[in-house]
C-alpha cells in the first residue's frame, strides 16, 4: 500500500488530527476517492485546494497519475501564480 500524507490542516478538520495512512490505489483519482469514503467531505477539497507530490514529483492536474504500491504520495497546498 502507497504511503499518503495529508497536509496538518486537512488532517484536523477531516481526519481526526491524523495525516499519515496507508492506501491501496491505482492512481490519484481512485486514491481521493478512498479518502473520501474513509473521510467524508476531504476528496473535495483535495480536487480543488492541493497539488500532489508522488515519490518526489509534484503534478498539478494529477488524477490519472499512477500510484505504484511503495509509493509516497503528498498532498501539498496549491502554489498559485500571477
Amino acid at each position: 500500500m502507497a504511503k499518503i500524507v495529508l497536509q496538518t490542516e486537512v488532517a484536523a478538520v477531516f481526519a481526526a488530527g491524523e495525516t499519515e495512512h496507508d492506501i491501496d490505489a491505482q492512481n490519484v483519482r481512485q486514491l481521493i476517492n478512498r479518502l473520501d469514503e474513509r473521510f467524508p467531505g476531504i476528496g473535495e477539497r483535495l480536487r480543488e485546494r492541493t497539488a500532489v507530490a508522488i515519490d518526489g514529483e509534484i503534478f498539478q492536474d494529477p488524477l490519472l497519475q499512477t500510484i505504484h504500491p511503495a509509493s509516497e504520495v503528498y498532498f501539498l497546498p496549491m502554489i498559485e501564480g500571477g
